[in-house]
């Protein structure tokens, strides 16, 4: 699957520089919205190491209330989360009506990276896509809008991140020793996501996987993918009248549930 995934695709700065406010902006107004409909929004981030995902999420963020969402960075276990079920920790971050969850890695890593470390036993990690297929649709049965994204890198792409990272002085610290290693096991990591692909994208959750070569380009894919969910969940549509004019929103009839 993600070979089949065009890495080519790019955007000039100008391009990038126009699209991304135009989405700022309306995604601005969506948050708006997600407040007055009293929606739970949950945004999830996956991808490779130096794929780029805090770059994405600093975008997304960058016009919305910042009394709005809430930016959860997902490490390693500890303390009480390590004592209990490996969702429980994600249930308690959970938003609440009216509020978006951004998660910088996510419930996935049990069939990531607890599995090609060993963190955890085959008949945990198997069983793990029910677990997550089934929280994730009592998510949507709720009433959560839920956005999930993988984004995708070359090796050679994220070689050349690391090196870059590692020889400027003020992105150094985002490089460390487990980057290296878990590079070294690369094809266990691209087997256990294509499985994670293939096994959680379902017709309520699916996944966005994002073009991420080019950042540029990739920040706005997010962008318009965040745009068009909430538009869609929220049975709203903006139209722009003209070049050069204002954008509005028109409210769609509200499809009966």
């Amino acid at each position: 699957m993600l070979e089949t995934v065009d890495l080519s695709q790019k955007l000039t700065p100008k391009e990038y520089s126009v699209q991304r406010i135009k989405l700022q902006v309306r995604l601005g107004q969506l948050g708006f919205q997600v407040y007055q409909q009293q929606r739970p929004v949950v945004i999830a981030f996956e991808g490779w190491d130096a794929a780029g995902k805090g770059g994405a999420i600093k975008r997304v963020t960058e016009r919305l209330d910042p009394r709005g969402y809430v930016v959860h960075a997902i490490g390693a276990p500890k303390g009480d989360d390590a004592e209990h079920h490996y969702l429980w920790r994600f249930w308690r971050r959970l938003p609440e009506a009216g509020q978006i969850a951004i998660f910088d890695r996510t419930w996935y890593g049990r069939v990531m990276v607890e599995r090609v470390e060993g963190f955890c036993t085959e008949d945990e990690w198997q069983r793990a896509y029910r677990e997550i297929n089934q929280f994730e649709r009592q998510l949507i049965d709720f009433g959560t809008i839920l956005v999930k994204f993988w984004l995708h890198i070359s090796q050679d792409e994220q070689l050349a991140r690391f090196e870059g990272r590692r020889d400027t002085a003020y992105k150094s610290w985002k490089l460390t020793d487990e980057d290296w290693r878990n590079r070294d096991k690369w094809n266990e990591y691209v087997e256990a996501v294509e499985d994670m692909l293939l096994k959680t994208s379902t017709t309520v959750a699916p996944w966005s996987v994002v073009p991420a070569n080019d950042k540029l380009y990739a920040r706005v894919f997010v962008l318009q993918t965040v745009v068009d969910a909430l538009e869609r969940e929220l049975d709203l549509s903006f139209e722009q009248d003209k070049p050069g004019g204002d954008t509005k929103s028109k409210k769609k009839k509200k499809s009966k549930k």
